[in-house]
């Protein structure tokens, strides 16, 4: 049996840490969302459709960041993309216009978020044999601490501050935070020692080429899955803060909502990582999907403050405790010297998921004046994830002529 090093929990704290203060920073949007709509004069929905951009940028360089991390290491990476993210959130306090607004947080905010997610976890799961679900999982509910402790504090700062000044100070937490972090980030042992040396005793056969995992049946299905996953919780985050002002509450009531959820996810993801850990990441995450389809419904009943504590609770813990499990799965089926750049493509289906919520939301309700047709919408999607999800199947164990099911 092969010893793993203690330092792999480190690396997982790091990841958890720099995720939790960039994540925070990027969805103080929706915190900021009415006083940027009630300073500035543009419209709800405007304002929302740079967040669905900042996703659709996201899913044009989650591959990217991470083909770069597999060529030149996550440390690297994850430093230029902390150094960008940070410059960026400033610009975004100085757009004169919506247009510029949408364009720099849209582009240039969204375009470097995916540093933080596909290198990191691609550099997590390498150190890990056992326990990977859970140290994937431990990772994400670092990066779901952001509601608990970023948003409350995007919140605070909206008492004193005016929405350009409170971005500029979450820039600089954003540069002090995540910059010296990255220092953290070592290779892998499988980086450093090579698949021969015993390292990793289940890696998969490392002569698939990545033409032939990007184009195989279990990345595309994961793919699929991740973007109705993604579309169906989006809508509920994103605008989760300003449904519950429109039912009467506070802004910092309306934002104790969404640390609830935080909070909550936190117990899902560990909760779930240690299920996938025990009785496999495949079919947790399938019963997963089945529970967010339902669990999103209970927003469209929510109108108090208690009820929405009970929906957010809930739906938090499951939509949170079952998105690690797509960084297992893909390990668990795909070779380390390309886990960047296929943890990337999912991330790019999951982003072009997530940029349906905001410009849908907002669109709906500037139409119809409420959010309960977005919230049935979003049960469809996840009934969809759940569907595609079902078909999923891993390729076999390598065997000494090859990889079962793959061209030679």
């Amino acid at each position: 049996m092969v010893k793993e090093p203690t330092y792999r929990w480190v690396v997982v704290a790091a990841g958890g840490f720099m995720g939790c203060v960039a994540m925070g920073a990027m969805f103080s949007l929706p915190v900021l969302l009415t006083p940027i709509t009630e300073a500035t004069g543009w419209s709800r929905a405007g304002v929302s459709a740079a967040m669905t951009l900042a996703f659709l940028a996201m899913a044009g360089t989650s591959m990217l960041w991470g083909a770069l991390s597999d060529r030149f290491g996550a440390r690297r990476v994850v430093l230029a993309g902390a150094c960008l993210f940070s410059a960026s959130l400033w610009l975004v306090s100085l757009a004169p216009s919506l247009a510029l607004f949408q364009l720099v947080f849209g582009l240039l905010v969204g375009g470097t978020m995916p540093a933080f997610f596909a290198p990191m976890m691609a550099n997590v799961t390498g150190w890990f044999i056992t326990r990977r679900a859970l140290a994937v999982s431990l990772v994400s509910a670092g990066i779901g601490l952001a509601p608990v402790t970023m948003s409350p504090l995007a919140a605070t700062l909206t008492e004193y501050y005016d929405w350009r000044m409170v971005l500029t100070i979450l820039a600089v937490i954003v540069a002090v935070c995540t910059i010296p972090t990255t220092a953290f980030l070592r290779p892998p042992p499988i980086a450093a020692d090579g698949p021969a040396s015993g390292a990793m005793p289940d890696e998969p056969d490392a002569r698939m080429t990545l033409r032939q995992a990007v184009t195989s049946a279990p990345f595309l299905v994961l793919v699929l899955t991740n973007f109705f996953c993604c579309a169906t919780h989006s809508g509920p985050i994103f605008h989760t803060v300003s449904y519950a002002e429109i039912c009467g509450l506070t802004t910092l009531a309306a934002v104790s909502i969404y640390s609830v959820e935080g909070i909550a996810g936190m117990g899902g993801r560990l909760g779930f990582g240690l299920l996938g850990d025990r009785f496999g990441a495949k079919r947790i995450l399938s019963l997963g999907l089945l529970a967010q389809a339902i669990g999103v419904m209970g927003y469209y009943f929510a109108r108090d403050l208690m009820t929405f504590y009970i929906v957010a609770a809930i739906f938090g813990f499951i939509y949170a405790g079952i998105m690690p499990l797509y960084n297992v799965l893909a390990r668990e089926n795909f070779p380390m010297k390309m886990m960047g750049t296929i943890m990337g493509g999912i991330g790019m289906a999951g982003s072009l998921g997530m940029a349906t919520g905001p410009i849908m939301g907002g669109w709906i309700f500037d139409q119809t004046g409420g959010y309960g047709a977005m919230y049935i919408t979003c049960a469809v999607f996840g009934l969809a994830a759940f569907l595609v999800a079902m078909t999923f199947r891993p390729f076999p164990k390598p065997q000494p002529a090859g990889v079962p099911g793959l061209a030679a």
